[in-house]
């Protein structure tokens, strides 16, 4: 399909094996399951491509199939921040969806990417109709709230060692994130984008935290072997 057309043109159906990989949808009832797949669409964004645009309304709940996304606030009122890399398994924009409202950040897709979308009415239907999903979303939101305290946290570090064993773990996430396991598939240019540091930078803080056991540098990607040793990381008298 052509790349140049918008993302909502190059929308299609998704396949069997795409839906099986959609965490909330077995927990919907078999009619409310049968619904939701004839609704969702999928789509693959290229490297630079937005999903979502700082003060654009949303129109869909969008998923990670594979890929590479990042959330991020760059407007000209503050310093850029990244909140966060969303791999493989994440479903996120729910807030904004449930206040109606302006997106406030940007989605941006550091490698190429396919992306499932649940149109904003459907989203709502579910949410008037279905106790399990109502569970999801506030399970989602719950996790978020810790997400992006972390990602606060993180971004004061000076220490970039401990910058990128936090925004790494962040990634790693198993409510948010189901669909990354122990590897995370990602380059180290991709990690500089998440993380605001230079590629050359980041390869010497993956040296740094292998040496020390808690991840285990592999082929196109990277292995976390220590996940809370990843999150509580901080080595700045070292």
């Amino acid at each position: 399909m052509d790349s140049s057309l918008p993302l909502s043109q190059r929308a299609r159906r998704l396949t069997d094996a795409e839906l099986s990989g959609i965490p909330w949808l077995a927990m919907l009832t078999e009619d409310e399951q049968v619904h939701a797949r004839s609704v969702l669409l999928a789509a693959t964004a290229q490297a630079g491509d937005y999903l979502c645009r700082i003060g654009r309304p949303p129109t869909y709940w969008f998923g990670v199939i594979d890929g590479l996304l990042k959330m991020s606030s760059d407007t000209s009122l503050g310093a850029p921040m990244t909140f966060t890399g969303v791999p493989p398994g994440a479903w996120f924009g729910e807030g904004t969806l449930l206040k109606r409202e302006p997106y406030r950040y940007n989605i941006l897709a550091l490698r190429r990417s396919t992306v499932a979308g649940l149109p904003m009415a459907n989203f709502h239907e579910l949410l008037d109709s279905s106790l399990a999903f109502n569970r999801f979303v506030l399970a989602q939101l719950n996790e978020r709230l810790g997400q992006f305290i972390a990602a606060r946290e993180i971004d004061r570090i000076n220490d970039t060692n401990s910058r990128v064993a936090r925004g790494l773990a962040a990634m790693f996430h198993p409510v948010l994130y189901p669909g990354v396991g122990e590897l995370l598939r990602t380059t180290q240019t991709e990690l500089g984008y998440v993380v605001g540091l230079s590629r050359q930078r980041v390869n010497e803080a993956l040296r740094f935290l292998q040496d020390r056991g808690l991840i285990r540098i592999e082929y196109g990607g990277v292995r976390v072997l220590d996940l809370e040793g990843m999150r509580t990381a901080s080595f700045v008298s070292e």
